[in-house]
């Protein structure tokens, strides 16, 4: 009788938990039901505003100055204090070939001339110039001295002496940077070979060409925004130079000066952008158009439900478009109206949304 008892509560319990537990699962079910309808989405309102217009190009940044130096006489490369990247000042040593064998021509060249100098007094005492000014010896009589004595030939040699020791010495004709370093101490250097490039890359040029079509959006003195593929951080310069010959693919050269922050290098690839303000524009989020069916729309905010709306892109920069409606497809777009700008990509027209 006990466990009949027993028996019968239980089966009561079990039945009477089922229809609450079925309650609970249907709330959840309409709870997820509810979130899923409930697109949440970003909005923005629209007005008429600036609209940045944007002209893209590649280009290639370049030294403002850029020289290859050389020596200009051949010895073995004895004193080499810099290397590739090393930062000089104008005028500083770069390196220095081995001396030695030149300054013996140079002292031979300067005794040489000595003794011509000694000879060529002997000559004028001779002629009867001995106590005679320089001045007061006629030209032709002076002349015929320094041929004769080998003045005038010594003269040459110890110019040409002076100017091969001068010629082991590498200076730095300006302030810059050491690139394309090919030699080491105690390598041979010959005459004329390419030693290193000297780069004052503390302002860069770029060179960047436009479709003549875009001509007069770029000025000399127009601002630009360089963009290296590298770090993508924007530098600021200038148009200065504008080539007066179309190509004959209609690209125009154009050329921009800035100042190198300390992150550009020369050779460095670039974006360059010349920006154009238009007033008057309706301004969305490249985010906030879609395609539909091949078309571009985007979706209005309209009491809790998104509708699209076909539009136009009139003209578009790196992040937005400038919009106009599509009256060919029956849409109007209005300064006021809310556009979604974010969630809006599983949104079908009608769609159940909550803005954020």
């Amino acid at each position: 009788m006990n466990k009949y008892i027993v028996s019968l509560l239980l089966i009561i319990i079990v039945a009477g938990c089922k229809p609450r537990q079925s309650e609970e699962d249907k709330e959840a079910v309409a709870r997820r039901v509810h979130v899923t309808e409930r697109n949440p989405v970003d909005v923005m309102i629209l007005k008429r505003t600036v609209f940045q217009k944007e002209l893209v190009s590649n280009g290639r940044l370049e030294a403002l100055q850029r020289s290859i130096l050389k020596f200009r006489t051949s010895e073995v490369l004895e004193y080499l204090p810099v290397k590739n990247g090393s930062r000089i000042k104008k005028s500083q040593v770069i390196a220095r070939l081995r001396q030695y064998q030149l300054k013996q021509n140079l002292d031979q060249a300067q005794l040489t001339l000595a003794q011509a100098r000694i000879q060529m007094e002997d000559i004028l005492l001779t002629m009867g110039y001995g106590n005679t000014s320089r001045d007061k010896i006629p030209s032709n009589k002076l002349e015929y001295a320094r041929i004769k004595s080998g003045m005038a030939s010594a003269e040459i040699s110890l110019r040409q002496a002076q100017f091969n020791y001068d010629a082991t010495v590498l200076k730095a004709p300006f302030a810059g940077k050491i690139a394309n370093l090919k030699f080491r101490q105690y390598d041979q250097v010959d005459a004329g070979a390419d030693f290193c490039t000297l780069i004052d890359d503390s302002h860069l040029e770029v060179a960047f060409p436009v479709m003549e079509t875009e001509l007069t959006e770029v000025q000399p003195g127009k601002e630009v925004t360089v963009v290296p593929f590298t770090t993508n951080i924007p530098v600021q310069g200038h148009v200065t130079e504008i080539n007066p010959a179309v190509e004959e693919n209609g690209l125009v050269k154009v050329r921009a000066l800035l100042k190198n922050p300390g992150t550009l290098l020369d050779g460095m690839n670039v974006k360059v952008y010349v920006r154009n303000a238009v007033a008057g524009k309706l301004v969305v989020p490249k985010s906030a158009v879609l395609l539909r069916q091949n078309k571009e729309v985007l979706f209005l905010y309209k009491n809790g439900e998104a509708y699209w709306t076909y539009v136009k892109i009139e003209m578009e920069n790196s992040d937005s478009y400038a919009v106009v409606a599509n009256k060919d497809r029956g849409a109007t777009l209005n300064p006021g109206d809310t556009v979604i700008i974010s969630g809006n990509l599983n949104l079908a027209h009608g769609s159940k949304v909550s803005i954020k």
